[in-house]
């Protein structure tokens, strides 16, 4: 048992997480998807790598929630970042609330400052539980969408910049360009092995479907593609340009590369997210992306507060 236990509903009971349990948890993460999306859209590899985050200790910082018949019906994590998941047959009794509670006096007790938790915007009753427990908005995040009846044209590359595909051996130096590149945004650098494991090291990674831009032999850009079984689309999980060659048209150069290689596979839609920090929004939709979904990113200021 966790050495902080949520208060559930009677007949529920709780244990931490252990690695035998991913695919459990990403068919209740499926689930959970389907009923707010219509479809699913998590891989395995990304619950797996949420349980090696740096500083996660699945025996204090997972909880997994089974029913009296012993079907695991929710599951919740935290590290500075939380997650709480319900399955939709067993909403309404109380264990969101609990889970919820539960996170935020485990970041407590564990000295975090803030609790960051995502939630899709269409999930009326979750935003409505993180309002009533003090959480506020932080960013929106957007899931965009470019359809492809037909093969994407593909634009001449800026004077300079050559194209390729991911090869073995390139991942060190994506690492360096997206963290980089995302260091005006993100709370904080990723070392190698945790970008590695949420990014090339997923088994769902798609390197002949990721774009990597050149000026000369320096890497300026990089498009970083998965192949997520089930959801018959594309997935772009990062793209980056190096600040000193934005605003040349390389990213939306990288983004066409992947969209061709993808139609080319059988896909007829791509899909990608991003978030209000990013400034990107503007960029993706005159690339062509539409809108699908929306999600917000709320927080939970922890310091100096009392009980939950």
């Amino acid at each position: 048992m966790p050495s902080l236990v949520p208060s559930l509903p009677p007949g529920y009971r709780c244990r931490p997480t252990t690695a035998g349990d991913v695919p459990a948890i990403h068919a209740l993460v499926t689930d959970c998807e389907r009923q707010v999306y219509g479809r699913a859209r998590s891989d395995v590899g990304a619950i797996a790598a949420d349980l090696t985050r740096p500083g996660l200790t699945p025996e204090s910082d997972t909880v997994l929630v089974h029913d009296p018949a012993g079907r695991l019906v929710a599951r919740a994590w935290v590290d500075r970042r939380s997650a709480v998941d319900v399955h939709p047959e067993h909403r309404g009794r109380g264990l969101g609330t609990a889970l919820l509670a539960w996170t935020l006096e485990r970041a407590r007790q564990a000295g975090t400052a803030r609790v960051v938790q995502t939630v899709p915007d269409a999930d009326t009753d979750a935003v409505a539980l993180l309002r009533a427990h003090g959480y506020e908005p932080l960013v929106t995040a957007w899931l965009l969408e470019f359809a492809m009846p037909d093969e994407p044209a593909v634009p001449c590359p800026p004077a300079g910049i050559t194209v390729r595909p991911f090869r073995p051996g390139d991942g060190p130096v994506t690492h360096v360009l997206v963290q980089d590149a995302f260091d005006e945004w993100q709370e904080r650098r990723q070392a190698y092995g945790e970008w590695a494991a949420h990014i090339v090291d997923r088994p769902t990674f798609a390197p002949e479907r990721s774009a990597l831009a050149f000026a000369g032999d320096h890497l300026v850009g990089a498009a970083l593609a998965l192949d997520v079984p089930g959801t018959n689309e594309g997935y772009l999980e990062q793209v980056a340009v190096r600040h000193d060659h934005r605003g040349r048209g390389i990213a939306r150069l990288l983004l066409r590369h992947s969209f061709r290689a993808f139609h080319r596979a059988g896909s007829r839609s791509c899909t990608l997210w991003t978030h209000s920090d990013t400034g990107a929004l503007d960029l993706y939709l005159r690339v062509g992306m539409t809108v699908r979904h929306s999600s917000t990113v709320f927080r939970r200021d922890l310091e100096g507060l009392g009980g939950c």
